[in-house]
């Protein structure tokens, strides 16, 4: 009997132990299977909004030097990278067979000239002797017959059709000899501008043929230490903040491979409203000027581009990764979840592109600058919608919405390695 009382005695005592030990090791589980969330704050600060590119550095002007003329180039005076002046000779092509062209054409002249002097004594020649005759068939009829008188007009007026003739002839031989010393200064090839040569397409000995199009000889890029040009192709649906920007005069950014520590500033020069398809995707030239004093920019180098298209200052902003966030449901109070089955759906409708129509596209639009950041509120978590604006690589600022600088949101959730 009392083996029975003992046995009963042992087994409350464990019950009672059991029942007191219950919500503490519960609690302790709920406790270790608690999320523990990622937080950021809301904070107050700048946003500069930007577009990227990929352009290729040109200079401001490349001149092509071509050859008029055709022959052997017999000199050659300047080489690659060097910096020419105005006028200066870069090049000679042989200039024997113009030279000789030149000699031709200056006797050729004299000939003409010689044959105008010739005319012009025979000319008055025969006006004298037509003046004597008439002065003698005045005195008397019977001295010179008519037709004797009339081969006196006709001799005048044939030397001075010849006179007109001759003088057609040297207009004629001027024009040949001014024809033959150009083509002998074409032989001498000059800067047309003072720059820099960055391309030599001769050597010396090469024989040039220009009857069909202008051999290229040299190209010249003036200016090329003031400023040069960076060409980007921009996509269209950057393109309307790339003209703000430009109407803005706001300043672009850009580093080049050859100096990836160099960051250089330019500003927009212009940008071009000729259109590119590719694959469907339609981009727009815009050129960015910027300084070259260093001669570090050369051209075709590649240019990693940044346009600052917006920027706003001392504004309310959060983190993008808690735009990004999007909790599971289990974890959202009763009341928010209805907001997860929305966004879903929306982007559903988001996503439809091409389908939707412009006042769609502009609604959704509008839909896409509403959004949802979360905070923790006991055990479950509470939306906060806000409207957004500009962003950068960090952050995005909030435009409207019952948010407060230093307020913390929840971003994600901390794998358990972190735990």
């Amino acid at each position: 009997m009392r083996t029975f009382i003992y046995i009963g005695v042992v087994v409350g005592i464990l019950t009672g132990i059991g029942f007191a030990a219950y919500g503490p090791i519960v609690d302790a589980i709920n406790e270790a299977n608690k999320p523990n969330w990622r937080i950021s704050k809301v904070d107050t600060g700048d946003i500069l909004s930007s577009v990227d590119a990929t352009g290729t550095v040109r200079p401001v002007l490349s001149i092509q030097i071509g050859a008029f003329v055709s022959g052997p180039i017999e000199k050659l005076h300047v080489e690659f990278n060097q910096e020419v002046s105005k006028n200066e000779l870069l090049a000679e092509i042989d200039s024997r067979l113009y030279d000789a062209a030149e000699k031709r054409d200056q006797a050729t002249l004299q000939t003409r000239e010689a044959e105008k002097i010739r005319i012009d004594a025979l000319l008055e020649q025969a006006k004298r002797e037509e003046a004597r005759a008439k002065e003698l068939r005045a005195d008397n009829a019977g001295y010179i017959s008519q037709s004797e008188l009339d081969q006196y007009v006709y001799n005048v007026k044939t030397l001075e059709a010849q006179l007109t003739i001759a003088k057609a002839s040297i207009l004629q031989a001027e024009a040949n000899l001014l024809n033959s010393k150009q083509n002998v200064s074409y032989t001498k090839i000059r800067a047309p501008e003072a720059g820099i040569i960055i391309d030599r397409k001769v050597e010396p000995g090469q024989t040039l043929t220009a009857q069909f199009q202008t051999p290229e000889m040299f190209v010249i890029a003036p200016r090329m230490r003031e400023k040069m040009h960076v060409f980007a192709d921009v996509d269209e649906v950057d393109i309307g903040k790339i003209i703000e920007a430009w109407n803005d005069e706001r300043p672009v950014k850009f580093t080049v491979d050859s100096y990836p520590e160099d960051l250089f500033e330019g500003r927009i020069s212009e940008v071009r409203y000729s259109a590119t398809e590719t694959q469907n995707v339609v981009t727009y030239p815009v050129v960015v000027e910027t300084t070259n004093a260093d001669l570090k920019l050369l051209p075709g180098m590649t240019a990693t581009i940044e346009f600052q298209v917006q920027k706003k200052e001392g504004c309310i902003r959060v983190p993008n990764s808690a735009i990004r966030f999007l909790p599971d449901k289990k974890y959202v109070h009763p009341d928010d979840q209805p907001i997860l089955e929305g966004s879903l759906s929306t982007n559903d409708q988001d996503n439809q592109g091409s389908q939707l129509t412009a006042s769609q596209k502009q609604e959704a639009e509008i839909r896409r600058n509403k959004r949802h950041v979360w905070i923790q509120e006991g055990d479950f978590l509470r939306a906060i919608e806000i409207t957004v604006g500009i962003s950068d690589n960090r952050y995005t600022a909030v435009n409207s919405g019952n948010l407060k600088s230093g307020q913390q949101l929840v971003t994600g959730l901390k794998p358990k390695s972190e735990q």
